[in-house]
């Protein structure tokens, strides 16, 4: 095994995908972002590992952000914005808290790997990143890794360059992100 063989297949897929984000659609959820009151982020499994990450990143960068399930998120209403995460498009929970989103009169909005799934037609607004879903078999999967893996990954650094534009956006001082970073480590 050679390690570098390895980790340059997986930055070329993740390059290839990466080159397909529409910069409109990048461009609409940071509109989104901007105009929520509260931004509630939710996603299972590793998709809400990766998930996190950005929601501890928006919160770093002066949002209200939270993420769904933990004790301290508040309710969600009109005005706030659910971002939900999935490759598959098809979790059961993610579906129901987009659904109680709605009703509250919550704006949706998500990066899914597979739009035509039950969770990109509930939504209002989808940023498409089609990688190998989960529950592709292995002839119909684009990716030589894990099920699941290339999408996560392309989110991951999607999500951190979408971070980057706002960070630098108010203007790329680290003092800003430290004063609202964990002290209690």
């Amino acid at each position: 095994m050679n390690p570098q063989v390895l980790v340059n297949a997986i930055a070329d897929e993740n390059q290839m995908l990466l080159a397909r984000v529409s910069k409109e659609e990048v461009g609409h959820l940071i509109e989104e972002l901007d105009k929520a009151n509260t931004i509630l982020c939710a996603a299972q499994g590793r998709s809400g590992y990766i998930l996190r990450c950005f929601c501890m990143r928006l919160m770093q960068l002066g949002y209200s952000a939270f993420f769904a399930g933990e004790t301290i998120t508040p309710g969600i209403g009109k005005g706030d914005l659910l971002f939900v995460l999935s490759g598959s498009g098809r979790t059961t929970l993610t579906q129901e808290w987009i659904k109680i989103a709605r009703e509250q009169g919550a704006t949706t909005f998500g990066i899914v790997g597979v739009e035509d799934s039950p969770i990109g037609r509930a939504l209002h607004n989808t940023l498409s990143l089609p990688a190998a879903s989960k529950l592709e078999s292995a002839a119909e999967s684009r990716s030589i890794q894990p099920p699941g893996s290339l999408f996560e990954q392309a989110a991951f650094v999607l999500l951190e360059a979408i971070v980057l534009a706002l960070y630098q956006r108010q203007g790329g001082d680290p003092q800003t992100i430290l004063e609202r970073h964990a002290n209690l480590e």
